[in-house]
């Protein structure tokens, strides 16, 4: 791009990290609407912080609300939705957090996109696998009703497609297990791959 000249920072996402005491990592939720990524990043985050990681959320709503705002749900926005979301957790990452995204993203190609974008090494992928009938069953946001009156267009499950994972680092059952235990899942996967390799770190009390 002509007249643009990115700089290089004389701080290292090494020190930064170092400085964090702490990997960082995104740990990205895929699913379905009304699967439980969100209830279950949000867990994850809590979890995290209260053990003293230096952890952020970012979520599709809430993303969809300030930052993506000007974005509509055509395929072409929701790959330019997931790309945006993609650059900021990677700026994110080199600053030293632990990220948290939960995106229903349906297709594979833009979960690919994103991990190529961070780094595989520092990419988990957690997908978030419910039945589309059960999903509907619950329909907390009453998404579902209206994608099926046709008030709701490009309604990933109904009228749109979910791409799921071939091959996820977690996958949890949300219609068969507990958030609870899901959550334990999850957490057993991600912690141990957040300590740094050469250097204990201090939990702060919370």
């Amino acid at each position: 791009m002509q007249n643009i000249f990115p700089f290089e920072s004389r701080v290292s996402p090494g020190q930064r990290k170092h400085l964090m005491r702490q990997e960082p990592r995104l740990v990205w939720f895929t699913g379905l609407s009304g699967s439980g990524k969100s209830t279950l990043a949000m867990r994850l985050e809590s979890h995290l912080f209260q053990q003293g990681y230096k952890v952020y959320l970012l979520d599709g709503d809430n993303v969809r609300h300030g930052l993506n705002s000007d974005l509509g749900f055509s395929a072409q926005d929701r790959h330019e939705n997931i790309r945006r979301v993609g650059e900021v957790a990677a700026m994110m990452l080199d600053a030293g957090l632990v990220v948290l995204c939960a995106f229903i993203s349906p297709y594979a190609a833009e979960r690919t996109f994103v991990r190529n974008t961070v780094g595989f090494d520092r990419f988990t992928e957690v997908f978030v696998d419910c039945p589309v009938q059960v999903c509907e069953e619950r329909d907390t946001k009453g998404l579902y009703a209206k994608a099926r009156r046709g008030l709701i267009s490009n309604f990933t499950g109904i009228s749109a497609p979910y791409e799921a994972p071939a091959a996820p680092d977690v996958a949890v059952r949300t219609d068969t297990a507990s958030i609870e235990e899901s959550l334990q899942e999850i957490v057993q996967h991600v912690v141990p791959l957040l300590e740094l390799k050469d250097a204990p770190r201090v939990v702060a009390s919370v």
